[in-house]
């Protein structure tokens, strides 16, 4: 399993925005965006996905905002997302491990998430904040925080 920068593989750029889409009913055309934008060498948003035998098992993104209220609250890792039969091996530590060190890089400080996951991202070090309205939800959504000047996640 290798996990790669979309903005170094331009040419999975297509494939990724669909593969995204298939997993979060986002419109491909947002991700398909975000994604372009990304190739320009910005620090956000950046894409990544994890590739085995060239063929896409999981991804995750850094945008400027998850759909919530807490705009100020930025930026975000958001879609983040592994196939199930490729769950339990560590994938989702390794791909949130390496969006941290590839934002740190940026000079990143801090990243934010929303989640209805308890439990699974402080095994990674993210600390529970607060609760935030997602964008037409009715109910709370966890938000998490993220040191990047920490250590290492995994």
């Amino acid at each position: 399993m290798e996990i790669l920068k979309l903005r170094e593989h331009s040419e999975l750029a297509s494939e990724a925005a669909a593969w995204f889409h298939s997993k979060w009913d986002i419109p491909v055309e947002e991700y398909a965006g975000s994604i372009q934008e990304c190739l320009t060498g910005k620090s956000v948003p950046q894409w990544y996905v994890a590739v085995e035998n060239k063929k896409i098992i999981g991804g995750i993104g850094v945008i400027e905002n998850d759909f919530h209220n807490r705009k100020d609250l930025t930026p975000n890792v958001c879609a983040v997302y592994v196939e199930e039969n490729y769950r339990c091996q560590g994938i989702a530590g390794k791909l949130l491990d390496f969006a941290c060190g590839d934002m740190r890089s940026f000079g990143m400080k801090t990243l934010y998430l929303i989640t209805d996951h308890t439990g699974f991202y402080e095994r990674y070090g993210w600390k529970f904040l607060c609760m935030a309205q997602g964008d037409g939800e009715v109910d709370l959504t966890r938000m998490y925080v993220y040191d990047l000047e920490q250590k290492q996640l995994i």
